[in-house]
């Protein structure tokens, strides 16, 4: 029971990411400031954490090169997969159609990134609770940031914060449908190569909503020194946060 009490606190504070809508005093800035720290939270993700832990993975049962070989072709994989998400997402008649569609694919590959964490977190947690503890306390740190992605876009293509709340409840959540997964197939089970090419996919969906949806929305604004600024500030966030992770 702990173990799942443990992983849906840490899909929860992707909701306070939510808060960040309530923010008016200069809408402008908020949007351009929160687009690009969650540009630069999927891109360091991405290559620090998701990347490195994918080609570990597989190379427990592939040797090095093929293993190397293998981590690019996922992740390939994961770069067209969300091109796919981007052309086929529906129209809708919203403000802004395009932050829209960035607030929509941010939640779809935010919820493919918390799964896996949330199988690690129940894992852990199940095995050894204080690192499980810990682990998703820091878990926790970097799940902030990705609820801006997802609620800021929505919030502001839609001006509906019921909407943005929702979009952002659901990928939170997606942490603990992680947990409840492990809980039934992976307890006693791991397996090494299918999560070392999930882990894969999921950095080439995060590495094209960084470069090809988040950082982009953010410049068109035209504020290009707070763009700058705060894609590297959450590149330091996250930085710091897996500090703590590990």
């Amino acid at each position: 029971m702990i173990p799942f009490l443990i992983t849906f606190l840490a899909g929860c504070s992707t909701l306070i990411g939510f808060l960040f809508v309530y923010l008016k005093k200069d809408a402008k800035k908020v949007l351009v400031s929160s687009l690009a720290f969650a540009s630069g939270v999927m891109f360091f993700i991405s290559l620090s954490d998701l990347l490195p832990s994918s080609f570990s993975e597989i190379q427990k049962t592939y040797y090095a090169i093929p293993a190397l070989l293998m981590c690019g072709l996922f992740l390939v994989v994961g770069i067209i997969f969300s091109m796919m998400i981007d052309k086929y997402l529906p129209d809708n008649a919203y403000q802004d159609q395009k932050l829209y569609r960035v607030g929509m694919i941010s939640m779809i590959a935010i919820m493919f990134h918390n799964i896996p964490e949330g199988i690690a977190t129940f894992l852990t947690s199940n095995h050894d609770l204080k690192l499980g503890i810990t682990l998703a306390i820091a878990l926790a740190l970097h799940n902030i940031p990705e609820g801006i992605s997802v609620a800021v876009p929505i919030y502001y293509s839609t001006g509906s914060k019921k909407k943005a709340f929702l979009y952002t409840f659901v990928s939170g959540m997606s942490e603990f449908l992680g947990a409840v997964i492990a809980s039934i197939f992976l307890v006693g089970f791991s397996n090494c190569l299918f999560m070392g090419c999930l882990y894969a996919i999921i950095a080439g969906i995060m590495l094209h909503i960084s470069l090809y949806e988040l950082l982009p929305s953010s410049l068109r604004y035209q504020d290009y020194f707070r763009t700058i600024l705060f894609f590297l500030v959450g590149t330091i966030f996250m930085l710091i946060s897996g500090i703590l992770l590990h």
